[in-house]
C-alpha cells in the first residue's frame, strides 16, 4: 500500500514482588489493540497471547549468555534457555478496538504483534512501579529473580545511609 497504516493499542500488568527472593509473579495482564478490521478474531487473540508470552518472556527471563573467554554461546539449547512457561503466566485479558484503516481498502492493519512490543515496558515498569516506595527507579531486563532481590537490598542499603 503506498500508505502505511500504524495501529495503536494499549497494555497494563500487575505482578507481585517477593521482597525477601525477588521473584516477580505477573497476576493480571490486560491489553487492547487496534487491527483495523478484525477478519478472525479469534487467531488475532491467539497471536496476542503467544506475543504477550513472548514479551513477558523477554521481559523476565530470557537471556542470552556466553563465555567471556572464547565468546561460546552457553544458553544455545532450551535446557539452558529461559522460556515462559504456561504454569509461569498468568490468563491474559485481550481486547481488540476494531479501527478501520483509511489507507487500506479492506480497513486492515497489523494484528498479534501488538502483544510483544509493550509487554515489555509494562512489565518492567510494573515491578517498577511494585518497588518505588523503596526508591527504585530502574531494573535492567530481563529481570531475574536475582537483579530484582539485587535492586531491593541496594534500595534498602541506600536508605540506611
Amino acid at each position: 500500500m503506498p500508505q502505511p497504516s500504524f495501529p495503536y493499542g494499549a497494555a497494563v500488568c500487575e505482578v507481585e514482588v517477593d521482597p525477601e527472593t525477588g521473584v516477580v509473579d505477573v497476576v493480571r495482564y490486560t491489553t487492547v489493540d487496534d487491527c483495523g478490521r478484525a477478519v478472525n478474531p479469534m487467531i488475532l487473540h491467539g497471536q496476542t497471547h503467544g506475543g504477550i508470552a513472548q514479551g513477558v518472556g523477554q521481559a523476565l527471563w530470557e537471556s542470552c549468555a556466553y563465555d567471556a573467554e572464547t565468546g561460546q554461546l552457553l544458553s544455545s539449547t532450551m535446557m539452558d534457555y529461559a522460556m515462559p512457561r504456561a504454569d509461569m503466566l498468568p490468563a491474559f485479558t485481550t481486547e481488540i478496538s476494531e479501527v478501520p484503516s483509511t489507507s487500506h481498502p479492506l480497513g486492515l492493519r497489523g494484528g498479534g504483534e501488538g502483544g510483544t512490543t509493550p509487554a515489555l515496558g509494562a512489565v518492567v515498569n510494573a515491578i517498577v512501579d511494585a518497588l518505588a516506595e523503596l526508591g527504585v527507579e530502574h531494573i535492567e531486563m530481563p529481570a531475574t529473580s536475582e537483579r530484582v532481590w539485587q535492586a531491593i537490598r541496594d534500595a534498602r542499603r541506600s536508605r540506611e545511609r
